[in-house]
């Protein structure tokens, strides 16, 4: 339920908060009468619990995955890189050099 609580008065979230109270103190009452929980609020799920045997053989799988993911995924390096000769080398970094130069006379400290 979405409520303006500043379309609401002081008074009225007063008179609201009060039968707030009533309301669980009637139910808190209810639920000694009945010996047992007011229908209200809902019982805890009990927490699972796992044998030591279990969670060994949870994380003994979790490990072979692990090596498994290592060993299909780790590619050795190609045994050739390309490389570039002196004079493409030279031709790039006065392009870069170009390229830096109009960037600070515009008066730029990033490309």
């Amino acid at each position: 339920m979405n409520l303006n609580y500043n379309a609401v008065s002081s008074k009225d979230l007063r008179r609201a908060a009060d039968i707030k109270e009533r309301i669980d103190a009637l139910e808190h009452e209810l639920a000694t009468i009945l010996g047992s929980q007011s229908v209200a609020s809902k019982p805890k799920a009990a927490r699972r619990r796992m044998s030591a045997a279990s969670r060994a053989r949870i994380a003994a799988g979790a490990r072979a995955r692990w090596a498994r993911a290592r060993t299909e995924n780790s590619h050795p390096r190609p045994a050739t890189t390309k490389k570039r000769s002196p004079a493409v080398r030279a031709r790039l970094a006065a392009i870069a050099r170009e390229r830096w130069r109009k960037a600070k006379a515009a008066g730029k400290s990033t490309l």
